[in-house]
């Protein structure tokens, strides 16, 4: 019995007899790159404007260490500000696994571990060639502090570097102080701090040299 193949919509095809009956079989697409499941939104907060003499382009609290779970987030949000994610680069001792590529969306990310990475810093870069340059606030740390950290690296006009940022009394405590505070996260897909700058908490250390991008 001869039969033509003739493609249909969605997961099947249709199988055409040469007494005129129709059979449809079940077939598989071609794997392509997926997000990985139940991956939720980053936590992020981005610099209003890039500004050359910045030392940070934002701050970013992941939930934990694992990066196969925390960075696709993070380049998809990057990218709706930014463009197309095609590199990251991360400590190497920081991280509890340390893949070659990640898959975001439909594209894959290049990953880099170096040990000599500030554990604070992780850098993305663009497919345009643009570094950015976020702090690392580490996943246990509590909401209060981890609010206060981001919103400095976000500043532009906060001088002090990454690692300054998390010595300070208020970055350094960890969860359990209590809730997060109702309204910090307006979006987590990354939250841009604009309008009228506030002064800097207390806690926060005084304005430093510019460092180097």
């Amino acid at each position: 019995m001869s039969a033509v193949q003739t493609p249909s919509a969605g997961r099947a095809t249709l199988l055409v007899t040469s007494r005129g009956r129709s059979i449809m079989r079940a077939t598989h697409p071609a794997p392509g790159p997926t997000p990985p499941a139940d991956s939720p939104t980053a936590r992020l907060a981005l610099a209003p404007r890039r500004i050359d003499r910045a030392v940070l382009d934002g701050g970013w609290w992941p939930r934990s260490r694992d990066s196969s779970a925390e960075v696709p987030a993070l380049v998809a949000a990057l990218t709706q500000r930014y463009g197309p994610i095609r590199h990251v680069l991360l400590n190497s001792a920081t991280w509890a696994d340390r893949p070659r590529r990640l898959t975001a969306g439909t594209r894959v990310v290049r990953m880099g571990w170096f040990i000599s990475q500030d554990p604070a810093l992780a850098t993305a870069i663009t497919t345009g060639g643009d570094q950015l340059d976020l702090l690392v606030v580490p996943p246990d740390t509590s909401p209060e502090a981890a609010e206060r950290a981001m919103a400095a690296a976000a500043d532009p006009d906060v001088f002090t570097s990454a690692a300054g940022l998390l010595t300070t009394p208020a970055a350094t405590e960890t969860a359990g102080a209590g809730p997060e505070p109702a309204g910090v996260w307006e979006n987590e897909g990354g939250r841009v701090f604009g309008g009228p700058r506030v002064p800097e908490p207390s806690g926060l250390p005084a304005v430093g040299a510019v460092a180097p991008r």
